[in-house]
């Protein structure tokens, strides 16, 4: 991080087919090598097997996200020779960059054949809350709630 200046924040522009900055961004997060048709073809397939209607889509893919976004975190925190793990409210962009990257991390470790039915899977298993992704957000806030003793550690 610069000590001189806070560097600002890029502005993402929505994606072509359904305007949305959220989903522009993850398939950015999805992108490898500068691939980006490769990265939309993915997600807009996956979006497409499930639901025929495009607000339906987004909502059932913005349901998936918010059930495994994270409110809070541990941080690792040092006081006189000894590390703690102290619990931290996460913030909102972190928080959703989080989601982002766990459901595209455990996407990638499914079984299926293609990456767009992985995605489908994943984004359906988020949004009944199951799958690894949620599984990641529940053992993420158990272990803040394990750890709540060091909280007078935050700073």
């Amino acid at each position: 991080m610069s000590r001189r200046k806070q560097s600002k924040k890029r502005v993402i522009l929505p994606d072509a087919r359904y305007g949305d900055v959220v989903v522009a961004k993850f398939i950015n997060n999805l992108m490898y090598d500068g691939k980006k048709s490769v990265a939309e073809k993915i997600v807009y397939g996956a979006l497409e097997k499930l639901s025929s209607n495009q607000e339906e889509q987004v909502a059932v893919f913005k349901e998936a996200l918010a059930n495994i976004t994270p409110k809070v975190e541990v941080r690792s925190r040092r006081v006189g020779g000894a590390t703690y793990q102290v619990p931290v409210d996460v913030r909102p962009d972190r928080a959703m960059a989080l989601a982002m990257r766990w459901l595209i991390t455990f996407m990638r470790k499914r079984g299926e054949h293609t990456a767009e039915a992985k995605l489908v899977a994943e984004l359906q298993e988020a949004s009944k809350n199951r799958g690894a992704a949620f599984k990641k957000k529940e053992d993420t806030h158990k272990m803040a709630e394990a750890n709540k003793a060091f909280s007078h550690f935050r700073w």
